[in-house]
């Protein structure tokens, strides 16, 4: 009887969590229901799971509405019926389409009309009207038995009780952005939409039986049933398993030939031993479709770098979706697939961001709208916005519920206090009814990159809508796709692919040279580009340009690709803060004094100096210390992670572990403490595959920046940077010996461009500049040549005032031989003097006026000062326009004869890292530019932080003491001291030590 039920996926409307509902039911004894959400279908598949768990018939289906306006409720038949209601749905949510008044035609779906919105001689087959218990006095007019088999219960289901109503009365507001007090009544359910007991709903249709009869009838007749098949992913790439499987081998062999040449034994067995498995596990096709997407884009000159454990695969290396070489980097293919796994291989695939969307458009070509689709994700209430929101529908101002997110605990909850209702429903907002943080589901996004492609049409399982993005996206977010058996596919996005492919474009067009960005073992064999990478010469490069990678480089004295492996593993924030790091770097210094469990040891973790940097290692070390097959070594690493640890297979492998070590004569001491440090580590490993792809990506940056530096940091600035702002990478373009103009109306693009040795910064950097304007400006020098002059530039394009003065500020009439302050006395008359109503140039042109103009001062800062507000930094040196004696400082080339000492020095703020140390008091580490351009690394502890905070952006004279380890050189800075552009003309000169510490 409950064909109208709600949860909380009725986003800013149901108020039940999906795993509830049954278990609400079946306290009940009530042993069907039907999920009918407001316009989504999202956790369809968790209900019918949790009413399975439960015992409970699950039925599927709809409620459509338009606004507030409820217009009918669709409930699918069989399975049939619910791909229907999703194509139904997702017609109307991707075209914004109000649903019809009177639903169309539809096969195996049973349509449910609010009473009185139908008349029921006119309802086709499977078309019913809803009785609610509130519309029972409307019925004594109507001869309900006439009409039995048209008239079922129709009692809604949005809330449990009164306070949850209050809850819906709040999202409602939120929902409508409107405060409560305003909140129309439209737009609230009544309050009998809680729930009924069965025995008080029966009650309310005691007089009429047949109605109920009829309901029961309709609820058998509906039958939706979990798929039995593990994987719904598209099985085959061509018309059948075993073509799938020659395609794949070809291919691979293929590859092998190009890889590693047609007589490579070592190659030829484990590729034959890969696609094997890989057709046991029937996963030929997931291998094809990626092949064919690498293939597309290739076809297209786009860029990819396929990483993760996908790596780990011969296969994949010979198909081209990675370049990470598994055979010289000794890594396994079990890590990536084994006969255990029962779900697909994951691919991540990184394509450059302005080419991922033509590659997810070819996906939806070759393979459909109805089989393919974005991956959803469900974003939910978190605490800061939830107070926020509910702040607002209260009308309470920002100051108090500022107030409220610093002292929440202050507050008590009784009573009826504005502030104690926004606490109370908050917290239902974000927690369950235990009080674990499992928030609201609040607005349908979509993934960072994940996609579907199914074997049946996607409507199947769920419906697609059409965010801004322009795609087709599954009302499904990952864990519920992985839980019905579709498996994502990633493509994800990447601007240092960007960088990549626009340096080739601008090399070939700039200097005429085509480059073959695949040869990565040329690259890493090159002297020029292991000597870029030993003297961290990497801005810009992906991965290897932050100063904690710069600084971990410095150490390790990098320059081949084994070590810059192990720095993209050790590195990341696990292995780093569990001291695992510095024990690295420590080993690689001090290679000869490292100390090995066990010979065998030695030889598993030699590379590495004793320490296991790769999740790899767990493998390696369970496989060949322990004697475990390979399978059961990943699955080991997976346990040791936290990831199975169910499913019994954890407590095996420990006793087979230790019985095989025994076996094997290995010490039992020695045995526990490899037990203990895989334990140890296993928590925060990185997969080395993953660790090679960065590094192979890395290394094809790096070879760009050493032979073609201008044309690199070009396409660094046009792709929005990596780790810095932009700034510092126009400082880094400046060092390749350009000449860096400022935009230029005749010479510049919208983007920066390069032409020889001459780089124009682009129009797109220049702030409150209109980007349509500008771009009809380029677009009409492009159609009718160059600009002659000012005159002849105000003539063509009609500028607004405020447009046309910032062009002049910026330098781009630099052409024209007259200064800024000439320019903007000229362009005050020449907007006078122009008729709006004339378009286009004239054909008989005027001469120009001769302006005499009196004579102007010029100071050298006023330019940088333009380029400061307008671009947000100046685009000579920083240091070029300071006023201040800075011949005393110390610089970046002084510290290695300066160990030990306090110095005084001055730097140009470039980033800042901040931490907290073991005691939660914060701290940082800084990067600056020296006055000589070299980068200059401080660290700040608790008390210098605290005395001597950072302000703004700009320069800081420092003092602190300098320190070294492993060969960097680091100021630990004590005080410090910022100052202006004018510091000196403002009276002040070179800051001397007691200066700095009077400047708290």
């Amino acid at each position: 009887m409950y064909l109208n039920c709600k949860t909380w996926f009725s986003l800013r409307y149901g108020t039940i969590r999906t795993e509830e509902l049954p278990l609400l039911a079946k306290h009940h004894g009530i042993t069907s229901l039907a999920l009918t959400n407001i316009n989504a279908t999202t956790d369809a598949w968790p209900f019918v799971k949790a009413c399975l768990a439960a015992d409970i018939k699950p039925i599927l289906g709809l409620e459509c509405r338009n606004g507030s306006q409820l217009c009918y409720v669709l409930l699918a038949r069989n399975a049939d019926g619910w791909e229907t209601i999703n194509r139904f749905l997702s017609h109307h949510l991707q075209q914004s389409l109000p649903f019809p008044a009177q639903a169309p035609p539809f096969d195996h779906v049973f349509v449910i009309y609010p009473w009185g919105s139908r008349d029921l001689d006119t309802l086709a087959p499977g078309e019913l009207v809803g009785i609610r218990p509130r519309d029972i006095n409307k019925l004594f007019r109507t001869d309900t038995t006439k009409h039995a088999t048209k008239l079922v219960i129709l009692q809604s289901l949005s809330f449990r009780n009164e306070l949850e109503h209050e809850l819906h009365t709040v999202l409602r507001a939120v929902d409508n952005n409107l405060l409560i007090t305003q909140l129309p009544a439209h737009e609230v359910a009544g309050k009998d939409e809680c729930f009924i007991p069965p025995h008080a709903l029966l009650e309310h249709f005691r007089e009429l039986p047949h109605i109920v009869r009829n309901t029961l009838v309709v609820m058998e007749a509906c039958e939706i049933r979990l798929g039995t098949e593990k994987l719904l992913n598209k099985k085959r790439f061509t018309h059948s398993r075993a073509a799938d499987r020659e395609l794949l081998r070809d291919l691979a062999m293929e590859g092998m030939d190009y890889r590693y040449g047609a007589d490579h034994q070592a190659a030829r067995e484990r590729i034959e031993k890969e696609l094997e498995i890989i057709d046991h596990q029937d996963f030929n096709a997931y291998f094809l479709i990626t092949w064919d997407i690498i293939r597309f884009s290739r076809s297209q000159g786009f860029f990819h770098v396929g990483r993760g454990s996908g790596a780990n695969s011969i296969v994949a290396y010979c198909l081209g979706i990675t370049n990470v070489d598994p055979i010289e980097l000794d890594l396994y293919f079990e890590r990536f697939m084994n006969p255990y796994r029962s779900s697909p291989p994951d691919f991540d695939i990184d394509f450059s961001w302005r080419d991922r969307d033509a590659v997810i458009r070819y996906v939806f070509e070759r393979y459909t709208t109805d089989h393919a689709a974005l991956l959803g994700t469900v974003t939910t209430f978190q605490t800061n916005s939830v107070v926020r929101e509910l702040g607002k529908v209260y009308g309470l101002p920002k100051q108090e519920i500022d107030k409220i997110l610093e002292h929440p605990y202050d507050i008590k909850l009784g009573g009826d206090s504005t502030h104690g209702r926004i606490i109370k429903f908050g917290q239902m907002l974000i927690r369950d009814g235990e009080g674990k943080p499992i928030p609201f589901p609040n607005q349908l996004s979509i993934h960072a990159g994940g996609i579907l492609i199914s074997e049946a049409p996607i409507y199947r399982y769920c419906t697609t809508h059409m965010p801004p993005k322009g795609f087709p996206t599954a009302q499904l977010d990952m864990h519920m796709a992985e839980a019905i058996g579709l498996h994502k596919f990633d493509i994800l996005s990447q601007r240092g692919l960007g960088h990549i492919r626009e340096t080739i474009e601008l090399v070939r067009e700039n200097r005429g040279i085509a480059i073959d960005i695949d040869d990565t073992k040329g690259f890493m064999d090159d002297p020029n580009v292991r000597d870029s990478l030993f003297n961290v010469n990497t801005i810009g490069c992906f991965y290897i340009e932050s100063p904690g990678m710069r600084q971990l480089l410095q150490k390790l004295r990098c320059n081949d690709y084994m070590t810059l492996v192990a720095a993209s593993s050790i590195i990341r924030p696990g292995v780093a803060q569990s001291g695992m790091m510095r024990q690295y770097v420590h080993n690689f210094h001090h290679q000869n004094d490292v100390h090995y469990l066990h010979p065998v040891m030695k030889q598993l973790l030699g590379e590495t100096f004793g320490v296991m940097v790769y999740q790899e290692d767990v493998i390696k070390v369970a496989h060949r210390f322990a004697d475990l097959d390979l399978a059961d070594a990943d699955i080991l690493r997976r346990a040791m992670a936290g990831k199975y640890r169910g499913q019994g297979n954890f407590e095996n492998i420990q006793r087979m572990f230790f019985e095989n070590c025994e076996r094997l004569g290995r010490p039992r001491e020695v045995a526990e403490e490899v037990w203990r440090q895989i334990a140890s580590f296993a928590n925060f490993s990185f997969s080395k595959a993953h660790s090679a792809s960065f590094a192979v990506e890395s290394y094809q940056s790096l070879f760009l920046k050493t032979y073609f530096p201008a044309e690199f940091m070009v396409a660094v600035i046009n792709n929005f940077g990596g780790f810095y702002n932009r700034e510092l990478y126009f400082r880094e373009l400046q060092k390749t010996g350009i000449r860096l103009h400022p935009p230029c109306l005749n010479n510049g693009s919208y983007s920066t461009s390069i032409r020889g040795e001459d780089v124009y910064t682009g129009f797109i950097h220049v702030e409150r500049l209109e980007q349509v304007w500008i771009q009809e400006v380029l677009e009409e020098r492009r159609r009718h040549g160059l600009f002659s002059g000012l005159e002849s530039f105000v003539e063509r394009t009609s500028p607004q005032p405020e447009q046309l003065e910032l062009l002049i500020r910026i330098g781009a009439f630099h052409f024209t031989g007259h200064t800024k302050k000439e320019l903007l006395w000229k362009s005050s008359a020449l907007l006078k003097m122009a008729a709006p109503e004339e378009e286009g140039p004239r054909l008989f042109r005027e001469p120009s006026r001769d302006w005499i103009l009196p004579a102007l001062s010029y100071q050298r800062h006023e330019d940088a000062f333009d380029e400061i507000e307008l671009l947000g930094f100046p685009l000579c040196s920083p240091f070029d326009v300071l006023e201040h004696d800075s011949s005393g400082y110390v610089t970046v080339a002084d510290f290695p004869s300066r160990v030990g000492q306090q110095i005084i020095t001055i730097g140009y703020l470039v980033c800042l890292k901040n931490i907290y140390t073991s005691k939660r008091e914060p701290m940082c580490f800084g990067t600056f530019l020296d006055k000589k351009g070299e980068f200059m690394d401080t660290v700040h502890f608790p008390k210098s932080l605290q005395a001597y905070p950072f302000q703004k952006n700009g320069f800081y004279v420092m003092e602190g003491r300098v320190t070294e380890e492993f060969g960097v050189f680091t100021l630990d800075v004590h005080r410090m001291r910022k100052i202006g552009y004018f510091e000196d003309r403002a009276g002040k000169a070179a800051a001397t030590p007691g200066e700095v510490r009077q400047s708290a």
